[in-house]
């Protein structure tokens, strides 16, 4: 087992995955430039935030033309993992391999805190470790959070349970008041239809040591653990 995490020019969440994986996941991890092209020897890729270049256009932008992104596709059309986070998940939608947009948060400014997001699908790659309902604590720091999609892709979603996680409150309950930068019916995260694509705007790298504040991101990357273990057994 083998994870790749993606460097772009201004990335900076790349250490935290590479320590996650490194350290609390335990498995070989390497970073890759976002000029490379070959990702033949991994089993998921990161794609981390912080930032890419270009992002004063439109974050990510730019970034979804870079050689690696094309890799990522090929590599995601053939069932392989790919996570990304925050900016990670900016990109994936630039590129199309998520549906819908990261805008600007609906208060315009940068935010970062703390927030409360529900588990809303427990049957993916990345959430077999949690539980359904189960209400997670982990940091966002973003001002492009705000997750836009038409109405035709918002029912798509809901009816292949491609919402993954919502923002809300610590009862779980999903509110304006809880939503910190006003993205569409409080999404949080999203994957692709095959399940094997994940993007979400909080960091659960920055959420998988208690020193830190929480360690509720730590499932996630455990989650993908096992998918990758399953997937080389079958």
């Amino acid at each position: 087992m083998k994870f790749g995490v993606i460097v772009f020019p201004g990335s900076n969440c790349d250490h935290d995955a590479y320590h996650v994986i490194s350290k609390h996941v335990g498995q070989p991890v390497d970073f890759v430039w976002h000029k490379e092209t070959d990702l033949s020897s991994y089993d998921a890729v990161i794609v981390p935030g912080g930032f890419s270049y270009g992002d004063y256009l439109r974050a990510g932008a730019l970034a979804h033309f870079s050689p690696i992104m094309k890799a990522i596709k090929d590599f995601a059309a053939k069932g392989k993992f790919v996570f990304g986070v925050c900016n990670g998940f900016q990109i994936l939608c630039e590129s199309g391999l998520l549906p819908g947009a990261l805008m600007r948060n609906r208060s315009l400014h940068f935010v970062c805190r703390h927030v409360n997001i529900k588990v809303e699908n427990d049957k993916t790659p990345y959430t077999s470790e949690l539980e359904k309902g189960e209400i997670l604590s982990i940091p966002i720091a973003h001002a492009e959070g705000n997750y836009v999609c038409d109405n035709e892709t918002l029912a798509e979603l809901e009816k292949n349970n491609q919402i993954i996680f919502r923002y809300c409150d610590e009862n779980g309950e999903i509110s304006d008041e809880a939503n910190p930068n006003g993205s569409r019916n409080s999404i949080a995260g999203i994957s692709n239809k095959e399940g094997n694509i994940l993007g979400m705007m909080p960091h659960p790298e920055r959420a998988c040591e208690e020193l830190l504040g929480s360690n509720d991101g730590r499932d996630i990357f455990r989650s993908l653990t096992n998918a990758i273990t399953d997937l080389a057994e079958k």
